[in-house]
């Protein structure tokens, strides 16, 4: 049966609905008892958005319609002067559907190839009695020769997290009582969760938004259970390893020239009801008043056109978020770019910045009034639509920032000035009152109107604030799924590991992958974070496996390395490298096999990351050394 998430009314709650719903199972038909339930569900899901902050009828009416997208094409009907006659029913999007969906089926859709799956263990099955060279048993004349392998891919389901158990032989002398065992393999030692458990983990939770009990009872149905209170302690410890790439991803969005952010709403029981009265009560809440909670998010561009996100939840908001990013900021930078919505809480006090507003607000008030105005909406909309299509040529073309500008200036700039006048003109000719919405629309355009045409002016002032909207998904998934955090402690564990997966993946990087090598190379990212970040990771490790197939490049003699030489200790070795990324293997994202037997010469790989470490030249290497090596001393104190 399908249960109501929320009650209809304030009298009626969900208790009494399902309860209804029970009584009404053993009177009606099974199909009759069916459509009752879809329609209490959709009364429910209507009230649900009625109560919504911010809800309007235009909009409330587009959620029901099903038509999701506000692009003008699909919320105006033609006009009269393109068709010659009045718009009919019939020139109106269907309210079921989406009128692109008749649109021809895009080409590439289909089976996916053998070739997109990289990682697949590729597993050789020779010919039960024919060989290359041999002779044809058909016509016993030729010889055959080889053609390209038949494929078969099979796709098998397993847990998340895999566990693995080494049985290593263990014997007692019947005479001496000496117990003898044999040396466990080099990936049988080191903790019980691997990098790639820790990395699987931090992505199901926070990238997914995939609570830890849900992970918890997949894993006891696979028969791999593993705790929800061990995964936090797990992904909780790791998280230290982060903080040096962490850190040095806010101090690279504090120089930034360009800085989007907004926010949303969080929950922290820690600060919420009997909890927060209990800090109250003993006075470890500096302002008592406050009570909301945030997450907020910023979307820093660099000056090389890297993108940063990074997340903040507690009690701040998007400004005092902002603000205290630009405490990094060198002084002899100018001001930066902000780009976010008109709301006063979103500027960061104290701290200069070029003020920008997104466009897409100002659109999206005007959308919600087109069931009212129709055709001054057209003549907005349309005029706004003119010049996002200037700015998605100016991206197309990849023109610089004064290049953009120039463009901007001379094709978007008269079309402002028509938007500008038309709304002086409907507010000045008592078309639209100021108090109505569509009046509120167009004083919103007039108020913000120097912010909101900032890239007529400066190089490189974005339009809109779609980009920190969509980063902030994460988060808002992340609260949809997981409902909340306990503690701020919890919180901020949370805005590490996702500030480190949205910027991976903005950046058109793995972040499974990305996690798992910053662990691996824990005392290497500690002391040079800024070789380690979602950019530069990959060079850097290309660097670091050249110089350890070419030892010879380096003043000290050592042993020249073969490819096999990169993978770890075998259990031949008499003696396990110490260093973290000793274990790592030169493949290890690829996924490459270690030979059985294969002789490994550490020698070499030590040296290579000793040279490597030695061949810093930048400024500030030695001091952020420092720090480094402080941090790791202070995790050795403090596990």
């Amino acid at each position: 049966m399908t249960t109501c998430p929320a009650s209809v009314g304030p009298s009626i709650s969900q208790e009494a609905l399902e309860a209804f719903l029970a009584r009404a199972a053993g009177v009606l038909p099974a199909a009759d008892h069916e459509l009752l339930t879809r329609i209490v569900a959709s009364l429910t899901q209507l009230t649900r958005l009625i109560r919504q902050q911010g809800t309007t009828i235009a909009r409330l009416r587009r959620m029901v319609g099903g038509l999701s997208s506000e692009k003008t094409e699909q919320i105006l009907p033609p006009s009269s002067a393109e068709t010659g006659q009045t718009p009919g029913p019939e020139d109106r999007p269907p309210s079921g559907g989406d009128p692109a969906s008749n649109h021809a089926k895009a080409k590439g859709h289909g089976r996916i190839p053998s070739s997109a799956y990289p990682d697949a263990q590729r597993i050789r099955v020779p010919h039960e009695s024919l060989r290359i060279g041999m002779l044809c048993p058909e016509c016993e004349r030729g010889h055959l020769y080889g053609l390209d392998d038949i494929e078969l891919l099979r796709i098998v389901g397993q847990a998340p997290l895999v566990a693995k158990c080494w049985c290593c032989d263990h014997f007692r002398c019947s005479a001496c009582n000496g117990v003898f065992s044999a040396q466990a393999p080099p990936e049988a030692q080191g903790p019980k969760f691997t990098e790639t458990a820790v990395a699987i983990m931090a992505l199901l939770r926070y990238g997914n938004g995939q609570p830890l009990n849900r992970l918890d009872h997949l894993q006891d149905y696979l028969k791999t259970p593993v705790p929800a209170s061990t995964q936090w302690e797990v992904v909780c410890a790791s998280a230290t390893l982060f903080e040096p790439v962490y850190n040095e991803l806010l101090r690279l969005a504090a120089q930034s020239p360009l800085l989007h952010n907004d926010d949303t709403y969080v929950r922290i029981l820690e600060l919420m009801g009997k909890r927060r009265a209990a800090k109250l009560a003993n006075g470890e809440l500096d302002d008592p008043e406050r009570t909301g909670l945030f997450t907020t998010g910023v979307v820093a561009k660099t000056e090389d056109g890297k993108s940063i996100v990074l997340f903040f939840s507690g009690r701040k908001h998007a400004g005092e978020n902002l603000a205290d990013l630009l405490k990094r900021r060198a002084a002899e930078l100018p001001p930066p770019i902000q780009m976010s919505d008109a709301l006063d809480r979103n500027l960061p006090k104290g701290h200069a910045t070029l003020e920008s507003n997104c466009l897409c607000h100002g659109r999206r008030n005007l959308v919600d009034q087109i069931s009212n105005f129709p055709e001054e909406c057209r003549f907005l909309l349309e005029a706004l639509g003119e010049v996002f299509g200037v700015d998605e040529r100016c991206q197309a073309d990849k023109l610089s920032p004064e290049e953009r500008l120039r463009v901007h200036q001379a094709e978007s700039g008269p079309v402002m000035e028509r938007i500008k006048a038309k709304s002086n003109a409907l507010l000045a000719e008592k078309k639209v009152e100021p108090n109505s919405d569509m009046g509120k629309a167009l004083l919103y355009l007039l108020k913000h109107w120097a912010p909101l045409t900032l890239f007529l002016r400066v190089p490189g002032a974005p339009l809109e604030n779609n980009i920190c909207e969509r980063a902030l998904k994460m988060a808002i998934r992340h609260r949809t799924n997981s409902l909340f955090y306990k503690s701020e402690r919890g919180a901020k564990v949370g805005d590490l590991y996702m500030t480190l997966i949205e910027t991976t993946v903005l950046d058109g990087e793995n972040p499974f992958e990305y996690l798992t090598v910053l662990q691996r190379f824990e005392k290497e990212v500690a002391l040079r974070p800024g070789d380690w970040l979602p950019w530069t990771f990959r060079a850097t490790l290309a660097r670091i496996e050249e110089t350890a197939r070419h030892p010879e490049a380096n003043s000290e003699p050592t042993v020249v390395a073969s490819p096999a030489a990169l993978q770890p200790a075998t259990a031949a070795e008499p003696k396990r490298p110490s260093s973290s990324t000793a274990r790592f293997v030169a493949g290890a994202v690829r996924g490459s096999a270690v030979p059985v037997g294969a002789p490994t010469p550490t020698e070499a790989w030590e040296t290579a990351l000793r040279a490597f470490a030695e061949s810093g030249e930048a400024e500030g290497d030695a001091a952020r050394g420092a720090r480094a090596q402080g941090r790791v001393t202070g995790r050795a104190r403090h596990p």
